[in-house]
C-alpha cells in the first residue's frame, strides 16, 4: 500500500509527537517526507532521531523539494492560513492543526482557496471528532434520542497552566504571538464539539477575565452565555487556573439528558414521555409521589458507557484518516473548512467581552480584527 510522505512543519511537542507516532509505525499509511523549523538547533535533534529524513528550514523550499505529498502545521496559529494557502497552491495536501487561525477572516481565506482545489485532501487536527465517546454523544443528538436541546452546560477547566508554561516561549500568551490565551490554545477542542454536536449558537455574551492570576496578556479565565436563537441557552466556562480541573459536560433535551464527565463516562437518560407530556398530563398527586422517592425507572431508562483512551490514538486516527482520504477517498472526520466554526466562536466570546455587549454570530469580521490590532498595539506599548 501506498504511504504518504508528510512534512511536518515544526519540530516542537506536537511535531516532535507526530513524527514520533509515524517512525513507531501508528500510522500505517504515512511516512515522514521532510521536516522543517526555523530553529537550527531543530536541526541537530532531527539530524539524531530521524538520520534519513531531509531537513529543511524554509517551509516553500520542503513544499518545492518533491519529498512530500501533504504537511502539518505545527506552528504559531496565525501561520496555520498562510502555511494551507501555500501548500495547497503547489498541490500539497494540507492538514492544519488547531485552531484553523486566530480571527475568522484569514480562515475564510484558505477555505475559499482550498474551494478552488477540490481535488486535494484540507482536513484539521480535531482529533477529539474521532473520541468514540464524543462520536456516541452525537450520534444520540443527531438520531433525536433526548429530543430537542434546550440548554448546553460546559464546565472545562482541566487545562492548568503555571506562569513556567507562559514564560517558555516569547509568543506564548500574547495578542500579537498567538492571538489569545485558553480560547485559542487549549479550548478549541472543546469549541469545536460543542458547535459540532449542539449546533452554532446564534449569540454569545461573555464575561473574560485577562491575566486574571497569571502574568499574561491574554485570557486565563472565560464565562460564556450562549444562545441558539430558538429558545435554548447554553454556558461554556474554562480556565488555565483550576489545578483540581472539572470537565462536566450535560445536553438538555426535550426528551432526556446527557451527561459527559472527564471525557471518559457518558450517562444518558431518555424519558419516557418527553417533559411537556408529563407536564400535561401528571396530575400533581402523581408529581408528589415522584418527589417522595417514587420509582425513577418509570420516568426514564438510563445507560451509562465507559471509554477507555489510548495516549495520541485519537491524533493518529486524525492522520491515518486524512493518508486515508488521499489514497481512496475514504471521508475526512474533520474536514479543514469546519475549521472556521471553532473559530467563530473564540472571536465573539472576546469580541464580546472587549464591547461589553452581547453579539450575534457571526461577528463582523472588521470589527473583529480592528479590536484585535488594538490589543496588539496596546500590548507593544506595555512591553516598552
Amino acid at each position: 500500500m501506498k504511504k504518504i510522505r508528510l512534512g511536518i512543519i515544526g519540530l516542537g511537542a506536537q511535531g516532535g509527537a507526530y513524527a514520533g507516532f509515524i517512525t513507531e509505525g501508528r500510522v500505517k499509511n504515512m511516512e515522514i517526507g521532510a521536516i522543517c523549523d526555523t530553529d537550527s538547533e531543530k536541526r541537530a535533534v532531527a539530524e539524531e532521531k530521524y538520520p534519513d529524513v531531509p531537513f529543511y528550514d524554509n517551509y516553500i523550499d520542503m513544499m518545492e523539494s518533491g519529498n512530500v505529498d501533504a504537511i502539518v502545521t505545527c506552528v504559531p496559529h496565525y501561520l496555520h492560513p498562510e502555511m494551507g494557502i501555500n501548500a495547497l497552491k503547489r498541490d500539497i495536501h494540507a492538514l492544519v492543526e488547531k485552531p484553523a487561525g486566530v480571527y475568522t477572516k484569514q480562515v475564510k481565506e484558505l477555505n475559499e482557496f482550498a474551494a478552488t482545489k477540490p481535488e486535494l485532501t484540507f482536513g484539521i487536527m480535531f482529533n477529539q471528532r474521532t473520541n468514540e465517546l464524543y462520536q456516541k454523544v452525537k450520534e444520540v443528538i443527531d438520531n433525536g434520542e433526548i429530543g430537542d436541546i434546550r440548554r448546553t452546560n460546559w464546565i472545562i477547566t482541566t487545562w492548568w497552566r503555571p506562569q513556567g508554561y507562559y514564560d517558555q516561549s516569547a509568543w506564548r500568551a500574547t495578542w500579537e504571538g498567538e492571538g489569545g490565551g485558553v480560547l485559542v490554545n487549549q479550548a478549541p477542542h472543546q469549541l469545536d464539539l460543542l458547535q459540532w454536536i449542539c449546533g452554532v449558537p446564534k449569540k454569545v455574551y461573555s464575561n473574560v477575565k485577562y491575566g486574571y492570576q497569571r502574568d499574561i496578556a491574554v485570557e486565563d479565565e472565560v464565562t460564556t452565555l450562549l444562545d441558539y436563537g430558538n429558545g435554548a441557552t447554553g454556558v461554556f466556562i474554562t480556565c488555565t487556573h483550576d489545578i483540581m480541573g472539572t470537565d462536566r459536560f450535560e445536553i438538555l433535551g426535550d426528551k432526556g439528558k446527557i451527561v459527559v464527565d472527564d471525557s471518559k463516562k457518558v450517562t444518558i437518560k431518555r424519558l419516557h414521555k418527553s417533559e411537556s407530556e408529563m407536564s400535561d398530563t401528571m396530575s400533581w398527586a402523581d408529581v408528589t409521589k415522584l418527589f417522595m422517592g417514587g420509582e425513577l425507572s418509570e420516568v426514564y431508562s438510563e445507560e451509562v458507557i465507559e471509554f477507555e483512551s489510548v495516549w495520541g490514538g485519537q491524533h493518529t486516527a486524525v492522520m491515518e484518516n486524512f493518508a486515508a482520504n488521499i489514497l481512496d477517498g475514504t471521508p475526512l472526520l474533520a474536514p479543514g473548512s469546519d475549521g472556521i466554526n471553532g473559530v467563530a466562536l473564540a472571536n465573539a466570546i472576546h469580541l464580546s467581552s472587549w464591547l461589553g455587549k452581547e453579539v450575534e454570530m457571526p461577528v463582523d469580521e472588521d470589527v473583529y480584527l480592528n479590536e484585535l490590532n488594538k490589543k496588539i498595539e496596546e500590548e507593544k506599548v506595555n512591553q516598552k
